[in-house]
């Protein structure tokens, strides 16, 4: 039998996971579990990642993570625990399913509704690469690669084609944001032309949102960039019932994580009152993707017809059962064993996890013909004018480089701009020449201005085939 990694979780975690596997094992499914720590109580150790070597070892050795809830403690600066194990793992998408359970109390006025949710899981501003610029400016990176895209896209369009899908929706801000998620479109349209036999649309992450509260009955499978795609999975679950009926899987090339993605709720934790359905819905998807699918089935055959009885309204004379975790794990073991058990086992093709080097891996992105440097954006600590500003980059600048814009917070506010622009201690200096320059002479810039203004970061300015590889400031 497989042999799969459990982490319980923090708070309710450990309920739902006793519920779950207490499910698995009624079904018959032919599993064994090792249980590994991983959560609060390991970084309240001193295991700043919130997972154990030996946790390590047991996901790495297995390749199946199937986890409870666990929290991360808020404005302590502590890494999501649940990050890091998606980012340490490499699970480069996460696939959410919603569909409508009867007898789930939902939104009213939501039609039927059965949408894949493809996100990103590794880049975008999850990398969470953070700085303090100056004392009153932070600043995050939003990284997008090509690579990245690309592995996750066409994981949405195999996911559309075997679920048999009529259509893949991108979503996206690439009206604004030109650049990365301008990449990530352009990887989704180029991805897109290998699969014909599907249609491919893309919608703006904002009227998407929207799209998909008035008429979610019209979307199959949508993939995201990962932060606009962990906003519109919640609002997705929304339309379900909530966190508590939406399971979640964290897909890798060599290892893949099955959790459910609602809270830790500390405050009912041990009380007998949290839902293990999300926890048990995202145990299914593990068991399909292990190729358990009649156990898979078996256990969701049941779950509505427990749901049903748990919400059933009662009559007057009997009170309104409050939700209990044992009583509703019973009601689906005793669904399940209604039934003969499940005893044609498939031949299962075991998981192979492919052996990595000890060097890391990296991905190989297409090389343009062409790239040079023309340029650099200075990031300036000040509270000087923006004329102020051009005035000393410009008397430090050498041969062809001159100072061709000044922005403030991305609007340009100088050498045009409107007084009613307000500035913060920020300023963005463009210099820029006509032609390539070598990579050194824009250090050697920062340098020179460094006696008299702070330069907080920069950022090289590149053509590539000829192209900019930089946007451009609001109003420029």
């Amino acid at each position: 039998m497989k042999k799969i990694a459990v982490a319980p979780g923090d708070g309710i975690g450990p309920e739902v996971m006793d519920a779950a596997l207490e499910v698995f094992e009624a079904a018959g499914v032919p599993l064994t579990y090792e249980r590994v720590e991983m959560g609060l109580d390991v970084w309240k150790r001193g295991v700043n990642a919130g997972i154990t070597d030996h946790a390590r070892e047991v996901v790495e050795s297995t390749g199946i993570l199937f986890k409870g809830p666990m929290a991360t403690p808020k404005g302590s600066g502590v890494k999501s625990i649940n990050v890091t194990a998606r980012k340490t793992w490499n699970t480069f998408a996460n696939k959410r399913v919603f569909r409508t359970l009867p007898g789930v109390p939902r939104s009213r006025h939501a039609p039927e509704v059965d949408i894949t949710l493809i996100r990103e899981n590794i880049e975008d501003t999850y990398g969470a690469i953070e700085h303090m610029q100056t004392h009153d400016v932070a600043q995050c990176r939003r990284l997008i690669t090509r690579p990245g895209s690309e592995q996750l896209v066409r994981y949405a369009f195999e996911v559309a084609s075997r679920k048999g899908a009529r259509r893949v929706t991108c979503g996206h801000k690439a009206n604004i944001m030109k650049l990365t998620d301008g990449l990530f479109l352009d990887v989704f349209r180029e991805v897109a032309s290998e699969y014909p036999h599907l249609q491919a649309d893309d919608r703006i992450v904002d009227a998407l949102a929207m799209e998909l509260v008035m008429k979610p009955d019209d979307f199959d499978v949508v993939v995201l960039p990962n932060l606009q795609g962990d906003i519109l999975s919640d609002l997705c679950a929304g339309l379900v019932g909530g966190l508590a009926y939406a399971p979640s899987a964290n897909i890798g090339e060599h290892i893949c994580i099955f959790e459910a993605v609602h809270g830790t709720a500390p405050d009912i934790a041990g009380q007998d009152r949290a839902n293990p359905t999300a926890l048990l819905l995202s145990g299914c998807i593990m068991l399909r993707h292990l190729g358990l699918v009649p156990w898979a089935d078996r256990i969701e055959s049941v779950l509505p017809i427990a749901l049903r009885e748990a919400y059933r309204p009662r009559d007057l004379a009997t009170p309104p059962w409050p939700f209990s975790t044992k009583r509703f794990t019973k009601l689906v073991v005793d669904l399940i064993q209604q039934e003969p058990p499940i005893l044609r086992r498939p031949a299962l093709q075991p998981l192979q996890v492919a052996p990595r080097s000890e060097a890391r891996m990296m991905a190989s992105p297409r090389q343009p013909e062409h790239e040079e440097t023309v340029g650099v954006d200075l990031f300036i600590d000040s509270d000087r004018t923006p004329d102020e500003v051009a005035a000393i980059v410009q008397k430090a600048c050498k041969g062809a480089l001159q100072v061709k814009m000044i922005s403030n917070r991305g609007t340009q506010v100088w050498p045009t701009g409107s007084v009613f622009t307000d500035c913060v201690n920020h300023h963005r200096v463009r210099v820029e020449a006509d032609g390539a320059v070598e990579p050194k002479e824009i250090f050697q810039l920062a340098g020179r201005i460094s006696g008299q203004l702070r330069v907080c970061s920069l950022e090289a300015l590149l053509r590539i085939d000829g192209v900019p590889a930089y946007s451009l400031a609001q109003g420029q």
